[in-house]
């Protein structure tokens, strides 16, 4: 993510063109209304579980990129 995408930016971006409101948006999330306020004015504090089930709910995904992905994968792949 680059300092111009951060996630606060984003997830406000993507539940308006949802037509979502924010309490729309957090039961389809299966979470409160005040996390998603929360990490739209820009909160650091939400745990990672709530994130990923935000995301989710708006078909965001997240891509790990790394130098060393490449390296990570064939190393999971070597090991049963």
């Amino acid at each position: 993510m680059t300092a111009n995408n951060n996630l606060s930016e984003i997830v406000y971006f993507h539940r308006k063109k949802a037509g979502l409101s924010r309490i729309q948006l957090a039961q389809l999330a299966g979470i409160g209304k005040t996390v998603i306020y929360d990490i739209e004015k820009g909160k650091q504090t939400v745990q990672w579980k709530t994130i990923q089930s935000i995301l989710y709910a708006l078909n965001i995904t997240i891509a790990y990129k790394s130098p060393l992905m490449e390296l990570y994968e064939k190393s999971k792949n070597n090991n049963p």
